[in-house]
């Protein structure tokens, strides 16, 4: 009896053996996957990061889309005047402007106040810059063709429609108006209220009549929007509200 018990002793230090390697082995396993898992996440991390430091330099204009960079000022200045008084709450969205957008996503996260920044726009090549979640395909030939949960919505609007004629003015500013959370004809943006919407549209000195007709609640600016490339058109600044950057021209 007792050789019995001893084997049997013997048989269950065995298999506790076995089990104890078997859970050691999961573990490791479970380890390294979290380790992979970890490292894809940094490495996504610090692609994220490339494609912010970079920002628009990532994409080569393309001229049949009448696409125009604009200077690193005059991209963040524009970034800054979106920004300036914003919340948490508050709703941005970026319409055919990519260089703003890219200036906005060049900041760190704690400079901003939102995370709630969308970019309309025709080129998908951007979805890379945005992300599929803040990335919006837009066509001005069919301006109201876009996400519905973003309609009435929106507090700052950044508007630069890509060809200088009423026709793809007056389209972008049906885009403009469903976007916002209120109707422009009211007046000019409060300065006390975050979410009062505050409209800027970047286009050429010649839409002028056109910009006074499609938004009349906006106004000249003394800010001179400049290209990278030397576009010649003259452009101007038009918006609905004042602030350190930009004066009411008249």
């Amino acid at each position: 009896m007792s050789n019995k018990g001893n084997e049997t002793d013997s048989d269950d230090e065995l298999t506790l053996s076995s089990n104890a390697l078997a859970a050691l082995q999961e573990f490791r396993l479970e380890e390294q996957q979290r380790q992979e898992e970890f490292q894809q996440l940094f490495n996504a991390a610090e692609k994220e990061h490339e494609r912010r430091k970079q920002g628009i330099d990532l994409f080569k204009e393309d001229w049949q889309l009448s696409q125009f960079w604009y200077t690193n000022e005059t991209a963040d200045l524009l970034a800054e005047a979106l920004l300036d008084g914003a919340d948490e709450d508050t709703v941005i969205a970026i319409v055919s402007a990519p260089s703003v957008y890219a200036a906005l996503k060049k900041k760190p996260d704690g400079e901003l106040p939102t995370e709630n920044i969308y970019l309309f726009e025709f080129d998908k090549r951007f979805e890379l810059l945005a992300g599929k979640e803040h990335f919006r395909f837009y066509d001005f030939a069919d301006p109201l063709n876009f996400d519905e949960t973003l309609k009435g919505k929106v507090h700052r609007l950044l508007i630069d429609p890509p060809f200088l004629n009423e026709h793809c003015q007056t389209n972008s500013s049906i885009t403009a108006k469903a976007l916002l959370a209120e109707n422009l004809e009211n007046g000019l943006a409060s300065k006390e209220n975050p979410q009062s919407c505050r409209l800027v549209s970047c286009t050429g000195e010649r839409m002028a009549e056109v910009i006074s007709k499609v938004y009349p609640g906006t106004k000249i600016t003394s800010f001179l929007p400049e290209h990278a490339n030397g576009l010649s058109n003259e452009f101007r600044c038009y918006a609905n509200f004042e602030w350190k950057g930009w004066k009411f021209s008249s």
